[in-house]
This record gives structure tokens, C-alpha cells and sequence, in this order.
């Protein structure tokens, strides 16, 4: 699998952190971080971005001439992790001025999976009107919110349940987080 994964400026970078650190080894990871990104990270952790897994190609936001600018480039699915609402209010009117919209453009115009988790609290309605018009286009629009039936009891498991559902909208396997059984799952 060929695997866009976004970070915009919005709070939560961790989560992108978190996300790059869990993807499986075989799956080829080209990674667009904005400069707001960095920025985010640092205020929130203190620390510099980095991530775990090496299996990552990484592009500058600013760089429209990537590869992945391109529809030929071949990838199979995109994530914004976090989408800002700046971010997705470009993608809904299809401004692309940076990598990220521009792929975003690509993948929208080559029916792909795209996944976006937009950061913010309350929505407002424009915010919620973009998620609609961005929603009957085909994105899956997935805000990290939790399911209180896996029984997260830190704040490391409220991740990985947030993770792994966005896992599963990419259709990567994993087991970051308990199931839902029905009623006897106690």
C-alpha cells in the first residue's frame, strides 16, 4: 500500500506521531508536515517531531512538484492527521497551494480513499457545512473521538482506540484497541 499521511497545524500532532509510529513495516509511507506541524508538536511535547518507524519518505509542504502532486504517482489512500480547519476549508473549495491540497486534489479527482480527522471544538456551521460538501464527495470524515465501549483507562489507550479506528478506514489490520462483543464484552 502507497499511503499519504498529512499533518497540518492543528492541535494533536501527537495522534500523527502516534499513527506514523503504529503503521506496519510494508506499508511505503510518504509523509507531507507542515512548518505548523513542527510548531504545534513542539508547543504541545516540548520536543522535536520524530518518528519511529523508517519506512517513511518525507516531503516539504511547499514542494508542489513531489511526486504525489501527480495522479501517475500511484497511491492508494491519504490521511490529514490532524486536519485543521484552515487545511480543510482549502480541500473543500479545492485550493491547492501546498503539497497537501494538491494531493488531496489528486486523490479526490482519482476516487481514492482519503481519510480526514479534523482537530477542533465545537465545529462551526462552516466547519460543518465543508465536512458535509467534503463527505457526499466520498472522504471519510473521522474527528478523533472516543469509544467509551473499549474501556480506555489512560489516555495511551483513548490514542490507540482513536488509531486504530482510523486504521481501519485505511484497511489496516491491527489490534489497538478492544472490540465491541455486544452486551456479555465485560
Amino acid at each position: 500500500m502507497k499511503l499519504i499521511v498529512a499533518i497540518s497545524g492543528a492541535s494533536g500532532v501527537v495522534l500523527a506521531k502516534k499513527f506514523l509510529d503504529h503503521l506496519p513495516l510494508d506499508i511505503d509511507i510518504y509523509l507531507i508536515i507542515s512548518k505548523n506541524a513542527k510548531l504545534s508538536y513542539k508547543l504541545e511535547t516540548g520536543k522535536k517531531f520524530s518518528f519511529k518507524n523508517k519506512n517513511i519518505k518525507v516531503f516539504k509542504n511547499k514542494d508542489i512538484s513531489a511526486p504525489l502532486a501527480s495522479g501517475s504517482f500511484g497511491a492508494d489512500a491519504m490521511i490529514i492527521l490532524p486536519c485543521s480547519m484552515n487545511t480543510l476549508a482549502k480541500c473543500t473549495v479545492g485550493i491547492a497551494d501546498s503539497l497537501t491540497t494538491r494531493a488531496f486534489s489528486v486523490m479526490l479527482k482519482e476516487r481514492k480513499k482519503i481519510v480526514i480527522s479534523p482537530r477542533e471544538m465545537p465545529f462551526s456551521t462552516i466547519q460543518l457545512e465543508n465536512m458535509h460538501k467534503l463527505s457526499t464527495l466520498g472522504v471519510t470524515v473521522a474527528p478523533p473521538v472516543l469509544g467509551y465501549y473499549s474501556k480506555q483507562q489512560t489516555l495511551n489507550h483513548m490514542e490507540d482506540f482513536i488509531i486504530g479506528k482510523l486504521f481501519d478506514l485505511l484497511d489496516i489490520k491491527n489490534n489497538l484497541y478492544r472490540r465491541w462483543e455486544g452486551k456479555n464484552n465485560e
